[in-house]
């Protein structure tokens, strides 16, 4: 669902948006900025988390549980279709760029790139981030068989769980107390985390606070009545509920034109049930594809087939079961 959040060919940056990390933090947190319209990159490569799992059994949505490359590789394919390049490629540092306003984003394989913001999605490892910030306020000193030694420090991060730190643009998903080891508590926290990155994002772009945090829900166009069928009745509710709180006056430029956008935003989140439709249908398609074959056939019994079938499919069924019993064709 894009968002008018500033116009990708005017930024002096590669990318709007860079991820280190593409686990479920760093794949929510690009799935969410991406939708959003977000120029956004995802690198990944390096020490995982999740793939040290043997099986994942409390990830929602699978009852049975899901091997890790299946899950691994459909977030990956989440996040890609979303609109987000993930690059295959190790962050070895981060530092700002000369005016101050992102950061310069050097890897082991490829020439330095820019993004206006980054979001940490590293469980493991934060020592790319060093240099950012003081030292002494972002990582912490601990003993290991009797050497001191240095990591991340995990409540570097703000409180409130929306990822913000210190340093502007740079926001930490992981590594977090507030994400701990459960992979769908760190999908969470990303997803928590690109949300604020959405909302500073609108507010560079003349959006306000109230208004800057937006919910990506699509919703049934049947729920409307007929009064918000019409623009005015969504000028008139803008107007009524962000106006005394914006910086500006209603009929200035910038009021109407976060308002114009605000409003489409909203009204492209309703869909008509031909569309409800059609994505459902596509979303089956693609679920499909992630199945083994071999696997939906063993499902896929004689008890499945018949209660799938109405009466006169089953007295069908039956008679050539029997006929080809008895040798028949």
């Amino acid at each position: 669902m894009a968002t008018d959040v500033g116009d990708r060919s005017e930024t002096a940056f590669d990318h709007e948006v860079g991820i280190v990390g593409g686990g479920p933090a760093g794949c929510a947190a690009g799935v969410f900025t991406a939708r959003a319209d977000l120029d956004t990159v995802i690198y990944d490569r390096g020490r995982s988390s999740l793939k040290r799992c043997a099986y994942l059994e409390n990830y929602l949505g699978f009852p049975a549980g899901i091997d890790i490359e299946t899950l691994y590789d459909r977030i990956q394919d989440h996040a890609e279709t979303a609109g987000c390049t993930i690059r295959s490629d190790m962050v070895e540092s981060l530092d700002r760029t000369a005016d101050g306003e992102g950061f310069v984003v050097d890897t082991q394989e490829r020439s330095a790139v820019t993004t206006r913001r980054v979001i940490a999605a590293t469980r493991y490892d934060g020592e790319y981030m060093r240099g950012l910030d003081d030292d002494a306020a972002m990582f912490e000193t601990y003993e290991h068989d009797g050497e001191e030694r240095e990591t991340f420090d995990n409540d570097y991060a703000d409180a409130d769980a929306d990822g913000t730190t210190p340093v502007s643009g740079l926001y930490v998903a992981s590594p977090s107390e507030a994400a701990d080891m459960q992979a769908i508590v760190a999908a969470g926290r990303g997803a928590r985390v690109a949300r604020r990155v959405i909302a500073d994002a609108r507010i560079d772009n003349g959006w306000w606070e109230s208004v800057a945090d937006g919910v990506d829900w699509v919703r049934r166009e049947a729920e409307l009545d007929d009064e918000w069928t019409e623009r005015e009745t969504w000028i008139e509710h803008f107007n009524d509920r962000y106006a005394e709180d914006a910086p500006v006056e209603p009929d200035s430029d910038r009021f109407q034109r976060v308002r114009e956008a605000a409003i489409d935003e909203r009204r492209s989140s309703y869909i008509t049930s031909e569309e409800i439709a059609e994505r459902t249908e596509t979303g089956q398609e693609v679920l499909t594809e992630y199945l083994d074959p071999a696997a939906v056939v063993s499902a896929l019994d004689e008890t499945a087939v018949l209660d799938a079938m109405d009466d006169e499919r089953i007295h069908d069924y039956v008679n050539t079961t029997d006929d080809t019993a008895e040798g028949g064709e």
